[in-house]
């Protein structure tokens, strides 16, 4: 590794950490990437291999909603860098390769305003932690410099989470209850449809998200519907549901 590379980055991570006076967070590695790289933002999710990926951060609403769009329907650059071991690089969202690729995804992410994403593993080993997901509002490969900063600010990440999760100072959560809100109304919504339907937290998991995708609607959404029990999940004749 490029030793003036990686104290370029760290840099700039703990530079941020220092004027919030903390130690450094998945916030601070996110929003210093999304500074200092071509994009037009960033974001980072959590899980890997058995586990579906769920955001920590994202700097900006457009971050956030790609990621919300790939949760959905489960594919997406991210979701496949999450779970894979190298960068997953989609130069244009509305290539014929990108929509043969994920079918479900780009049509709604151009729809969005992306052009471009590329997606980071965050992984130590065969382990599999996440993925660091950037967009660009305009189509184009990203630069083999930028390139190498971001595999770098995803280490940074990486490091980040192993530290939290080894009891460390810092957590990787930041208290951003937007974020953490919306992933445990997810898991409520599983566990309340898991109830409904008789079947374990895994399948409820799945039929949450395939109602989204066959009502077009946002997987967080169809959680919040649930959880605030305007909607309901019925065993009568396979998935059926019912607005109360």
């Amino acid at each position: 590794m490029n030793e003036s590379r990686a104290a370029r980055v760290w840099s700039s991570i703990i530079g941020l950490s220092h004027r919030d006076d903390t130690a450094a967070t998945l916030r601070h590695v996110c929003q210093a990437c999304a500074d200092a790289l071509p994009v037009s933002g960033a974001a980072i999710l959590l899980g890997g291999a058995g586990n579906t990926p769920e955001l920590a951060f994202a700097t900006d609403p457009l971050s956030g909603e790609l990621v919300e769009l790939q949760v959905t329907y489960g594919e997406g650059p991210a979701l496949d860098a999450a779970v894979g071991f190298e960068p997953v690089l989609a130069a244009d969202l509305d290539s014929p390769e990108s929509l043969t690729r994920w079918p479900g995804y780009t049509g709604d992410a151009v729809g969005t305003g992306a052009r471009a994403q590329f997606a980071i593993p965050l992984r130590v080993g065969a382990v599999r932690l996440g993925a660091l997901d950037l967009h660009r509002t305009r189509s184009g490969e990203l630069p083999a410099d930028a390139l190498a900063d971001a595999v770098i600010y995803a280490d940074a990440a990486l490091a980040v989470v192993l530290n939290a999760r080894a009891g460390a100072e810092g957590h990787w959560t930041f208290a951003e209850d937007e974020f953490l809100d919306r992933g445990a109304e997810l898991h409520q919504a599983a566990g309340m449809v898991s109830v409904q339907l008789g079947v374990p937290v895994g399948e409820a998991m799945v039929r949450l998200r395939g109602h989204a995708y066959a009502a077009g609607c946002r997987l967080g959404d169809v959680a919040n519907a649930v959880v605030h029990r305007r909607l309901r999940f019925s065993p009568v004749g396979g998935v059926h549901w019912e607005e109360l």
